[in-house]
């Protein structure tokens, strides 16, 4: 929550602090606060939020090459076999760097629905049978591909999780689709192979407008992408507000509000991988369990839950060697706390990579379980511990 403090206070505040430091002979703590904080700002903007989302539309602009080609070849009736394989790789990529940003939800991809946009699941199967089978829908999507999927289709049929399905092979099993984590056969339909490029035209443009949002401005040739699919890029320079908090433009007053949203996201996203991600599958005693799943076809549901702590080890620590980072000032503070939140961190990736087979094995592992109480311990340390040290 932001605080809303008058111009006025914060000078007089200001006043008053140099008067008690000139009066003690110390120095000013909250001005030294201040600038323990403000150095941590702009390695993780840089470092840590924009190299990820870069990395992601990347990502994105190879899968985006790879479907159009495969679109290519079953309109010619030819062999893809390879690019399947290729483009299963390239999703992969994609989704380790977009669960490796979910502890930065906030801003951009809260504000805009991008991350409901592009990760919403289950899957909505009959709407998409019916979507597949409905020639005028399917020729508008061919003629405006990611612009028609954006703008006319729900959460359910779009995004990672719809590419996903088309991407993977899966296999039905009591009357459902079960995945197998391998490539496709290279029996798309032409309408299914549509569809696929449709979606990932549309992923494409929201993964390039969250890099934009934040580091207010991309490559000339995701401008370009951008620019054709007449997407709205907000001029958010989420960035610029985070690095530049306490000027005019900035939503932030203090760079101690900067880092209290920082550790926000973190324990958001470990209360979600804790209590949904893993803990609606543990938990589930409905027919459908499987929709809770979050990455059923693929079978990488593991690897997000621990790219999303490693999302909150890069954050709270910084995603390079050497980066100032809020553990740094933490660990000023209270050095026993920083080594606490870095031993919950590697002992939550630690409990969630010793699940076995979690799409088929979830409902009461006590593997599961285990993972749910390291990350849940994580969560608590990071609400309990250094918010509230933040805020003194």
């Amino acid at each position: 929550m932001k605080k809303n403090v008058s111009l006025f206070t914060l000078v007089f505040l200001g006043i008053l602090g140099t008067l008690v430091s000139c009066k003690s002979g110390g120095t000013d703590v909250t001005s030294d606060k201040e600038a323990a904080l403000q150095q941590a700002v702009t390695p993780y903007v840089q470092n840590t939020v924009v190299a990820t989302y870069s990395a992601m539309a990347d990502a994105a602009l190879v899968l985006l090459d790879q479907t159009k080609q495969i679109l290519d070849k079953v309109e010619k009736s030819e062999d893809y076999t390879q690019l399947m394989k290729d483009a299963d790789a390239s999703w992969r990529l994609m989704r380790k760097h977009w669960e490796q940003s979910e502890a930065f939800l906030y801003g951009p991809a809260a504000a805009h629905n991008i991350d409901p946009h592009i990760d919403s699941w289950p899957l909505d199967f009959n709407a998409m049978n019916a979507l597949l089978h409905n020639e005028e829908q399917m020729k508008q999507i061919e003629e405006e591909g990611g612009a028609y999927v954006g703008d006319k289709l729900g959460y359910a049929l779009k995004g990672f999780h719809a590419a996903e399905y088309l991407l993977f092979e899966s296999i039905e099993k009591d009357g459902r689709a079960v995945g197998t984590g391998k490539p496709h056969a290279t029996n798309l339909t032409h309408a299914e192979a549509v569809y696929l490029l449709g979606i990932v035209e549309d992923l494409t443009q929201q993964a390039i407008l969250l890099e934009y949002c934040w580091a207010g401005e991309v490559s000339a040739a995701k401008m370009k992408i951008l620019e054709d699919g007449e997407v709205d890029t907000y001029e958010d320079k989420y960035g610029w507000q985070m690095i530049n908090a306490g000027k005019a433009g900035s939503v932030y007053l203090t760079y101690q509000e900067v880092a209290e949203e920082i550790v926000a996201g973190c324990v958001d996203i470990a209360g979600e991988v804790a209590d949904l991600k893993m803990g609606n599958p543990y938990i589930s005693s409905t027919p459908d369990e499987r929709d809770y799943i979050e990455s059923p076809y693929s079978c990488t549901s593991t690897e997000d839950f621990a790219d999303n702590i490693r999302s909150i080890q890069h954050s709270y620590c910084g995603a390079l060697a050497g980066d100032h980072s809020v553990s740094n000032y933490v660990n000023r503070q209270n050095p026993e706390l920083d080594a606490k939140v870095h031993k919950a961190i590697e002992e939550a990736i630690a409990a969630i990579e010793a699940i076995d087979d979690f799409e088929n094995t979830a409902k009461g592992n006590p593997q599961v379980k285990a993972a749910i109480e390291k990350v849940s311990a994580l969560e608590q340390v990071l609400d309990d511990d250094v918010l509230p040290l933040l805020s003194k």
